[in-house]
């Protein structure tokens, strides 16, 4: 098969389309995936500059979410069957012909929504509801700020948010990029290059702060984060865009009974992604189901253009996901 080589640490010219050997089923509960597309991520750049190695037994080649076909079963694997059109939270592999994956991390194509597409969905439908909802507890009545709202996560969590019954604030960097989560559903768009976004969610909530704050940027964002909490808020990190490192005024944190917390999907145990992924299908397809949560992709690229679709990620020029079609 081809799939996307990272030859060595460095820019997206690093990636290189080379003939490898097929993966093979190893294990009874794992599933092969003959791959339509996969999605962009930032952690992938990441990856590629050397800074985020792939777990132990997970493949080498990047990409971490794809969707397909079912090409093969192992002997333990009763749901799935050859031929299903699937998609997959993966550890990698994803910029590739075909994958392994266990089965429990495998989820049909939500209605309405093609096979291409659906790559856009695992790894941000994962992220978004194992944050704020399944660990935050974000509910019905309350508000959300969430940081880069025009990014593949943000987009999705704006759409699940609103369906859930929250409001949305939104930090994003242009007017078309804050015009875009408008359409989405957002409720306050902050053009955080122009505007204060700690003062702006002051004015909109009376005063009292936002309960939770989905956060990509880290270090550089953190006290202004505890600031624009509300009394017992809740800040979840996924990302250090911003930088991994911070002075904070713990009097905020102690004043306010605030709660940080930080995870990853990638190193979690394949028992634990499972657990997230029947989750998902059971809280979270229903609304794409229904046509309330849709899939957000700016541009499709060739397997051969991985590098150009690294560029433009790293250009933060896109709205919503990037694919690549195997």
């Amino acid at each position: 098969m081809k799939a996307v080589v990272i030859s060595e640490a460095g820019g997206p010219e690093v990636l290189q389309l080379r003939e490898v050997e097929d993966p093979k089923i190893e294990e009874d509960d794992q599933v092969l995936i003959r791959v339509a597309a996969t999605a962009l991520n930032r952690a992938d750049t990441l990856q590629r500059q050397g800074r985020y190695p792939p777990p132990k037994g997970d493949s080498l080649y990047p990409g971490l979410e794809c969707s397909g076909t079912v090409e093969d079963v192992g002997k333990n694997v009763s749901r799935w069957k050859i031929g299903d059109e699937v998609c997959a939270l993966i550890g990698g592999g994803g910029y590739a012909e075909k994958v392994v994956v266990p089965e429990g991390q495998v989820l049909p194509v939500p209605p309405g929504v093609s096979l291409q597409d659906a790559a856009s969905f695992p790894e941000v439908a994962c992220t978004v509801w194992s944050t704020v909802f399944m660990t935050s507890h974000v509910s019905k009545g309350e508000t959300i700020l969430i940081h880069g709202g025009s990014s593949g996560i943000g987009t999705f969590a704006i759409q699940l948010a609103r369906y859930h019954g929250i409001r949305v604030f939104v930090t994003a960097g242009s007017e078309g990029k804050l015009a875009a989560c408008r359409d989405l559903g957002a409720d306050v768009c902050i053009n955080y290059k122009t505007e204060d976004f700690v003062s702006r969610v002051k004015q909109e909530t009376g005063g009292k702060g936002v309960d939770v704050i989905l956060d990509n940027i880290g270090g550089a964002y953190l006290q202004k984060n505890l600031e624009s909490l509300t009394v017992d808020g809740r800040l979840f990190i996924i990302g250090f865009m911003g930088g991994t490192t911070a002075e904070i005024n713990l009097a905020t944190v102690l004043a306010k009974r605030l709660t940080l917390q930080a995870s990853g999907l990638r190193n979690r145990s394949k028992e634990n992604k499972a657990f997230i992924v029947s989750e998902v299908e059971k809280n979270v397809w229903p609304a794409v189901a229904e046509g309330k949560v849709k899939p957000v992709v700016f541009e499709r690229f060739p397997l051969q253009e991985a590098a150009e679709a690294h560029c433009l990620m790293e250009s933060s020029k896109h709205i919503g996901k990037i694919l690549l079609l195997a």
